[in-house]
C-alpha cells in the first residue's frame, strides 16, 4: 500500500507568525502518526520561514514513523541530515529565496553533483529521493546517480487534472514505469488532494509514498486533523 508522509511545514508557518509555540510542531507530529499517517516530512530552508533546523533535531528525538527530511544540498543541509539521520532525504532543486518546490532536477546536467550526495548518504543509511519531472531521458540520469527512488513532481497533474484527468496522468504512468523498469522506488509529492488523490493512486503502479502538505493542513482547518488524515488514507486504501 502507498504510504502516506504528511508535511508540516504550514505549521511551522504558523507558529513562526505569531512567535511562541502555537501551534506546537512536535505535537502536531506526533498527533499526525497517532490519526495514521505513515510518515512525516519537513523542508527546512535556509532562512527558517517554517521548519527550523532544531525543529528537524526535535522531531527526529520524538517521532516513531518514517523521518523524511527534503531540501536543497546546501553544507548546513547536508550537516543536519548526516547529524539526524532521517530514513529518507529528499534532493530538491529549490533557490534558497524560492516560495516552494516547483520543478525537478535536471539529471542530466547536475548528475556528478547528485551522483555525490546519493553516495554520502547512502553511506551513512540514509534513503536518497531525487525530486524530479517526468522526463524520461532525465528519470534515467536520476538511476544513474546510484538514487534509490525518484519523487515525481505532480504540480502539472493537479494543475490539468479538471480539465482533462487521462492527459494529466498519462506521462506520469509513463515515467512510473520507467523509474522501476530501472530499479527505483517511486514516491510523489505536490498539490496531491482529496479532489486528485484517488485518481493518482489508481493509476500509477509501484508508488511507494505521497507526501502532501498544504493541501491536507487546509482540509484539516474544516475536516479537523484527524479526520482529514483518514481521509487521505482512505483515498490511497480504496485507490
Amino acid at each position: 500500500m502507498t504510504k502516506l508522509s504528511v508535511n508540516i511545514n504550514k505549521i511551522a508557518t504558523l507558529r513562526n507568525a505569531r512567535g511562541g509555540n502555537v501551534p506546537n510542531v512536535e505535537q502536531v507530529a506526533l498527533d499526525c502518526e497517532r490519526f495514521g499517517a505513515d510518515g512525516i516530512t519537513v523542508h527546512p530552508r535556509p532562512d527558517e520561514r517554517h521548519i527550523r533546523y532544531q525543529d528537524v533535531r526535535d522531531l527526529k528525538a520524538v517521532l516513531t514513523t518514517e523521518f523524511n527530511i527534503e531540501g536543497y544540498p546546501t553544507d548546513d543541509f547536508n550537516a543536519l541530515v548526516l547529524e539526524v539521520k532521517p530514513h529518507q532525504v529528499t534532493l530538491v532543486p529549490d533557490a534558497p529565496d524560492q516560495l516552494t518546490s516547483n520543478s525537478g532536477w535536471d539529471c542530466v546536467k547536475h548528475g556528478e553533483f547528485l551522483r555525490k550526495l546519493v553516495t554520502l548518504f547512502q553511506e551513512h543509511g540514509i534513503r536518497v529521493s531525487i525530486f524530479v519531472d517526468t522526463d524520461l531521458e532525465n528519470i534515467n540520469a536520476a538511476a544513474a546517480t546510484g538514487c534509490d527512488r525518484i519523487e515525481l513532481y505532480t504540480e502539472p497533474y493537479a494543475a490539468n487534472y479538471s480539465k482533462n484527468r487521462e492527459a494529466a496522468i498519462a506521462p506520469f504512468i509513463k515515467a512510473a514505469h520507467e523509474a522501476h523498469s530501472l530499479g527505483l522506488g517511486i514516491n510523489a509529492g505536490h498539490d496531491l488532494s482529496l479532489e486528485n488523490l484517488s485518481y493518482f493512486a489508481q493509476n500509477i503502479p509501484h508508488l511507494d509514498e505521497v507526501s502532501i502538505g498544504h493541501a491536507l493542513i487546509a482540509d484539516a482547518l474544516y475536516l479537523g486533523l484527524e479526520q482529514t488524515i483518514k481521509q487521505y488514507q482512505s483515498e490511497l486504501i480504496h485507490s
